[in-house]
C-alpha cells in the first residue's frame, strides 16, 4: 500500500480483525453489485470508501426524481441518466482510486453468466424475484458467495447464500421460484427511506467481511427488521435437498 492508502484506510487497519492484510485483500477484490437503487446506493458507496479495488455495478434503469427520497448515490443533476453511471460518479467523488465499471443492462442469465465468474462476491440489490433467482442460479453455478437484501414499506431482510459451504441453503431453498409470492414494488407500496440505508449498509458489511475474511457471515441465517418498532428477528435457514438449484439433483 502507498502512504496515501495507509492514511485513507487507517481506521480499518487499526482493527485487529482487518489490519494491513485484510485491507490489502479488499484492495485486490472485485465485487459485483446488481442494482444501483435504494440498496445499491449505500452498498456501492461503502464498498468504494472501504477500498474494494474493483466494483461492477449493473442497472438498466435511469435516475428519476422519485428515487432521490432514498437512493443516496444519485443527485438532482443526474436525473435522467443511467443509475449505474450515476453510482460510479458517486463512488469516484469519495474514492477515485476504485475502479468502477457501470453496466447499463438488465441483469439477465446471459449477462450474469458473463459477470459472476470474475467476481469475488455478488451483492443482490435488485427489486424483483425473477432477477434474484437468476442471480442465485449464477452464483451457485459459479461458486460465488451471494449477499442478498430486500426492503419494502417498513420491512427489510438480509442474508448470505454461500455455495462454498455444502450445508448452506441458496435463495431458492428459502423462496422457491414456483412459490406464489406477491411482487411488491416501491412505486405502489412505498418504502421508508432510511430502511434501504440500513439494509444496504448491512449488505455492504457482509460483503466486506467476506472479502476481508473477518468473522462469520450470515450464511444460514435470515435477519429481518420491522422498522416500525426497530426490532430485529432472526430465522435459521436449512438447505433443501430437493432444491432445483443447490439440491442433491439440481435441475435449474
Amino acid at each position: 500500500m502507498t502512504d496515501d492508502q495507509l492514511l485513507r484506510y487507517s481506521r480499518h487497519i487499526l482493527l485487529d480483525e482487518v489490519g494491513v492484510e485484510g485491507q490489502e485483500r479488499l484492495l485486490g477484490s472485485h465485487a459485483l453489485v446488481v442494482g444501483a437503487g435504494g440498496l445499491g446506493s449505500p452498498v456501492a458507496l461503502y464498498l468504494g470508501t472501504a477500498g474494494v479495488g474493483r466494483i461492477t455495478i449493473v442497472d438498466h434503469d435511469l435516475v428519476d426524481l422519485t428515487n432521490l427520497q432514498r437512493q443516496i448515490a444519485h443527485t438532482m443533476e443526474r436525473v435522467g441518466r443511467p443509475k449505474a453511471e450515476s453510482a460510479r460518479e458517486a463512488v469516484a467523488a469519495v474514492n477515485p482510486e476504485v475502479q468502477v465499471r457501470p453496466v447499463v443492462e438488465r441483469a439477465d442469465a446471459r449477462l450474469l453468466d458473463e459477470l459472476v465468474p470474475g467476481a469475488d462476491v455478488v451483492i443482490d440489490c435488485c427489486d424483483n424475484f425473477a432477477t434474484r433467482h437468476a442471480i442465485n442460479r449464477a452464483c451457485f453455478t459459479h461458486g460465488k458467495p451471494l449477499v442478498s437484501g430486500a426492503a419494502i414499506r417498513f420491512d427489510g431482510q438480509v442474508s448470505v447464500f454461500d455455495p462454498r459451504s455444502p450445508a448452506c441453503p441458496c435463495y431458492a431453498c428459502v423462496f422457491p421460484q414456483d412459490q406464489a409470492l406477491e411482487e411488491t414494488r416501491c412505486a405502489t407500496m412505498g418504502v421508508f427511506a432510511p430502511l434501504v440505508g440500513i439494509v444496504g449498509a448491512m449488505e455492504a458489511a457482509e460483503a466486506l467481511r467476506l472479502l476481508a475474511g473477518v468473522g462469520s457471515s450470515l450464511a444460514g441465517r435470515l435477519q429481518m427488521l420491522d422498522a416500525r418498532t426497530m426490532e430485529w428477528t432472526e430465522m435459521r435457514l436449512n438447505r433443501d435437498a430437493a432444491c432445483p438449484v443447490c439440491g442433491d439433483r439440481p435441475t435449474a
